[in-house]
């Protein structure tokens, strides 16, 4: 949590990619790849026609983080209840789950609160489908062990 309150705390320039990655790397080789790409998002059309290759990455890289990042949240959320509290397995999974949407939640507000970034429920949704995973994730290792004990 705290390292997405962090990020979230960061205007958009600090985390900019695009210097970085067209100083490391030929972008160009992506090209082929990314142009099919393309597809709506807070009502602007993603491809590389409108962001260029290096915006393009950029934005993927962004969304992929928003979803690996409230993954993580919501594992570490569950096994820190699993490892606490007596709490039955469901309840674990739902309260971790909620906590991680809630965060989400948060985490858009706490970026309408800093310059250069804005909030969108699109993202809520994107960190909320990361967290779900999570639960995915969480239920077959937990299905499969107790399918070993037997």
């Amino acid at each position: 949590m705290g390292l997405i309150f962090f990020f979230s705390s960061q205007p958009y320039e600090q985390q900019d990619l695009r210097p970085t990655m067209n100083f490391y790397m030929n972008l160009d080789l992506l090209k082929p790849f990314l142009s099919l790409i393309e597809f709506t998002y807070y009502g602007e059309t993603i491809n590389i026609e409108n962001r260029g290759v290096d915006g393009m990455l950029e934005f993927l890289i962004r969304k992929v983080a928003h979803l690996a990042v409230f993954f993580l949240l919501m594992v570490t959320t569950f096994l820190a209840f699993h490892h606490n509290t007596n709490w039955r397995f469901n309840r674990k999974v739902i309260v971790s789950y909620i906590i991680t949407v809630l965060y989400a939640c948060f985490d858009e507000f706490h970026q309408s609160l800093t310059p250069n970034r804005t909030p969108y429920v699109g993202d809520v949704v994107l960190d909320s489908v990361g967290g779900l995973i999570g639960v995915c994730l969480i239920l077959f290792f937990f299905l499969r062990k107790r399918n070993l004990k037997r």
